[in-house]
């Protein structure tokens, strides 16, 4: 509440008409007041690329719900699926199959990759779980997060009945057929 009467005093402020308005001088007032707004301001991102396993049914349930999420904020995230043939780690820092496939892999606006717990934090900011990435990300919970997760992903394969199809410990891309 406080940073939507912050953010409305600054940019009345310092836009005195409609010919006046340029959105880098709000964009660059704003984070001043309140940082967590910065993302939203900023229509020119690339926005966040989620990387993630399309073969995993654990992976796909939560990944369904985050794209319900996003129907709110058009555009914001990209959900890339490592699983599908034409997947090419080039394009994403290159960030190979296999390591997507070790854990969660991000790239939010700035083009940095996130993995594991921070990777979960930058994906639900954007799709606006904010808190819980925070949660998350707290000190206190960190530990477990990171933790929790780690026996996750050294599992999941397992878990989700993909051991034998994935004994290296990462899946083989399938082919694609002619």
């Amino acid at each position: 509440m406080f940073c939507r009467v912050r953010l409305a005093l600054a940019t009345a402020g310092s836009v005195r008409s409609s010919s006046c308005v340029n959105p880098r001088t709000v964009r660059l007032v704003t984070p001043g007041f309140c940082r967590h707004q910065r993302r939203s301001l900023n229509s020119e991102s690339a926005g966040v690329r989620v990387l993630y396993d399309g073969q995993c049914p654990i992976c796909l349930t939560e990944i369904r719900f985050l794209q319900f999420l996003q129907k709110k904020r058009p555009g914001k995230v990209d959900f890339v699926d490592i699983s599908k043939p034409g997947y090419d780690g080039a394009k994403y820092k290159d960030v190979s199959y296999e390591m997507a496939m070790e854990e969660m892999t991000v790239i939010d606006e700035k083009d940095e990759v996130h993995r594991g717990v921070s990777a979960f934090a930058v994906m639900y900011g954007a799709v606006g779980l904010g808190w819980l990435g925070r949660f998350m990300m707290w000190s206190p919970v960190r530990p477990f997060m990171d933790k929790s997760y780690a026996i996750f992903a050294r599992n999941r394969l397992k878990w989700t009945g993909r051991s034998e199809e994935c004994a290296t410990g990462s899946c083989k891309k399938k082919p694609v057929d002619s």
